[in-house]
């Protein structure tokens, strides 16, 4: 016997088409939203199950949500996100290497690597490669080297990206972290910062922004 129909939820239209549009899902910002509102889209997500959706900036609260719709749903703390369908697809395309300058930026660094993973990269992830030991970074050359592309996740003056982008032929995608003392500002420091990178081949997402930037690094990366 069928379901019984019942409408989507008042207060959110999921584009369900976006993946036939253009060639990525919509994902669900959980910040701001209830867990009352994140269970019944999460209800009228799991009869869908034919494109990958990610939930972030996702709270324990807003995770308990997700997962008592989605029970199977992967759910990584560490970075504020859940992925459904959980295992992400077959890897294609090009390598994505992800930095994260410091443990401090781990977070946001997570977030960007599971994004890409989740869309369909390989993904290599680097923490705590900062410039103040840049010996750090060179011992990463080879890795950085083989990428398609770089993000580099970093806060205190965001200077790893530029320092990235010198290195590499792969495009950077910079992402400052609201990391640092009171002068960083809550991250507008390398943010201004890494859009004013001496290196080209910088592009910059907001702050702290590490989904933003996993999924333009898929994109780069995308088999041609």
């Amino acid at each position: 016997m069928a379901e019984p129909w019942s409408p989507p939820p008042s207060f959110a239209q999921l584009d369900h088409d976006r993946t036939a549009r253009r060639g990525y899902p919509e994902a669900v910002y959980c910040a701001g939203k209830t867990p009352d509102q994140l269970r019944a889209i999460a209800a009228e997500i799991r009869d869908h199950p034919d494109h990958v959706t990610l939930f972030t900036r996702a709270t324990a609260e807003h995770a308990r949500a997700v997962l008592g719709e989605l029970p199977d749903a992967h759910h990584a703390p560490d970075a504020g996100l859940l992925a459904w369908p959980p295992e992400p697809p077959a890897p294609t395309g090009g390598l994505v290497v992800v930095l994260a300058a410091g443990t401090s930026d781990l977070a946001v660094a997570r977030e960007a690597e599971l994004t890409a993973r989740h869309l369909g990269r390989p993904c290599e992830l680097a923490v705590d490669v900062g410039v103040a030991g840049l010996h750090r970074v060179l011992d990463r050359l080879p890795l950085l080297r083989s990428a398609r592309a770089v993000v580099v996740a970093a806060g205190m003056d965001g200077a790893l990206a530029s320092v990235v982008a010198g290195l590499v032929t792969a495009p950077v995608v910079a992402v400052p972290t609201s990391v640092g003392y009171g002068a960083a500002f809550g991250g507008l420091a390398p943010l201004l910062s890494m859009l004013n990178a001496c290196a080209p081949g910088v592009a910059v997402v907001n702050i702290d922004n590490g989904y933003g930037a996993g999924h333009m690094a898929a994109q780069i990366a995308a088999p041609h």
